[in-house]
């Protein structure tokens, strides 16, 4: 079953203006608005999302929400999980591109739970990730698990 997932980007500005405005809001009239920009190293705000850090934050959402899923279903306890996520941009053979992402959780379980189990369960979430299997760049998993 097919799900659709509108959004409207606005910007306004002059792009004959040097430098030109490169902010502009992602929004679907149904949740908060985001701020973005380009990254500052292609003259954007910085203090706005880029391109770059939703492509590496929907993976790493997606892949965190797989993996709760499947603990879920696995009957496994996890009480925190803390992705510090990375996405690298890249230029090979003269097309710039994320070339990977890092996920590099901090999951926390309860005292007692499998560690082997919760690796299984995180690794077997990339094959289930939706995102993960709409990108071309490497998910490199590195991830922890502490027991709390």
């Amino acid at each position: 079953m097919a799900h659709r997932y509108p959004l409207t980007l606005s910007w306004t500005g002059n792009s004959l203006d040097a430098p030109y405005n490169r902010n502009a809001t992602l929004s679907n009239g149904q949740k908060t608005a985001i701020p973005v920009s380009s990254a500052p190293e292609y003259a954007g705000d910085g203090s706005c999302w880029n391109p770059e850090d939703l492509l590496g934050s929907a993976l790493a959402t997606c892949h965190m929400l797989t993996f709760l899923a499947l603990c879920a279903k696995a009957k496994v306890e996890v009480v925190g999980y803390e992705d510090h996520a990375e996405s690298l941009l890249d230029t090979v053979d003269k097309v710039t591109r994320i070339t990977h992402v890092y996920l590099r959780p901090v999951i926390r379980v309860t005292r007692g739970t499998s560690m082997a189990k919760v690796i299984t369960l995180f690794e077997k979430a990339h094959k289930y990730c939706f995102v993960a299997s709409s990108v071309t760049c490497e998910a490199v998993m590195e991830p922890r698990v502490v027991e709390v």
